[in-house]
């Protein structure tokens, strides 16, 4: 795995190179993290540091957070910020009018994304060969995952408001990756997008994939406990969503997780 704090063994940062960096996005903070050399990077957004969207808690706590208020970021005086592309846009435009340099990442829908946005930070922060390193690393251990499995189970991701992904997505190419075959994609949902509960009903999954419920009551989450929800669970795991959620290769913890419920049903 890449390293999981800022600032460890590599590259130096080139001289021409921003020294001032501030994210304002959860993926780019952790890819900031991940390859930025000791003081280059300011401050991470708030979702950094949420063990339920973040894989990097422990490393986010090393950086002060900031709220992607125009006012509070050019007050830190950055010479670069990173957003994602429907992060903070009012923000990232009045930045932009204010001379603020913005780097722009689109999120991932593919396992291959993940060199392509580590590859673009690198660029971005002057860590290229920083990144080359996380790159040939992660792209090794994935090439162990999409080895050929025995048999493909059918699994269903299924979320708060019956959110599913198809085999377009990052979900879905972790689902695909880790020997499933997706009842989404089956069920003609190349994207994501609502399944209605009759549909994962009459697919008859072999497993269903959900996220880890939120505290409190959610009407939203509240499908999850439905009875046709509820007659599948002996065969539904639950994971947490932050190695799911960036194009990063904490992707990789992910299909680790999935294949060994695969395994298990094998098993069976």
């Amino acid at each position: 795995m890449v390293a999981l704090a800022a600032g460890l063994s590599g590259s130096a940062v080139k001289a021409d190179s921003p020294q001032r960096v501030v994210s304002l996005n959860l993926c780019t903070d952790q890819l900031a993290m991940m390859l930025a050399s000791n003081g280059q990077l300011l401050s991470v957004s708030p979702l950094a540091s949420d063990p339920r969207s973040s894989a990097m808690v422990e490393a986010a706590k090393a950086f002060p957070i900031n709220h992607a208020q125009a006012e509070e970021i050019y007050l830190m005086r950055p010479d670069l910020v990173l957003a994602g592309r429907y992060t903070a846009r009012a923000t990232v435009e009045m930045l932009t009018r204010l001379g603020v340099p913005v780097a722009i990442f689109d999120p991932a829908n593919s396992l291959e994304d993940v060199a392509s946005r580590l590859t673009q930070m690198g660029e971005a922060l002057g860590r290229e060969d920083r990144a080359a390193d996380a790159i040939t690393d992660y792209r090794a251990r994935l090439a162990k995952f999409q080895a050929k499995v025995g048999r493909n189970p059918r699994a269903a991701l299924y979320a708060a408001n019956g959110y599913t992904s198809g085999d377009r997505t990052l979900a879905g190419q972790i689902l695909l990756t880790a020997g499933f075959a997706n009842v989404a994609a089956e069920a003609g949902y190349a994207m994501a997008g609502t399944m209605p509960l009759e549909v994962l009903a009459l697919a008859q999954p072999d497993a269903v994939i959900t996220s880890r419920p939120y505290p409190g009551g959610s009407r939203a989450e509240e499908i999850m406990d439905h009875p046709l929800v509820q007659a599948m669970r002996t065969n539904t795991a639950s994971f947490t969503d932050h190695d799911w959620v960036c194009g990063t290769p904490f992707v990789l913890r992910a299909i680790g997780n999935v294949a060994k419920l695969r395994q298990e049903l094998e098993a069976e």
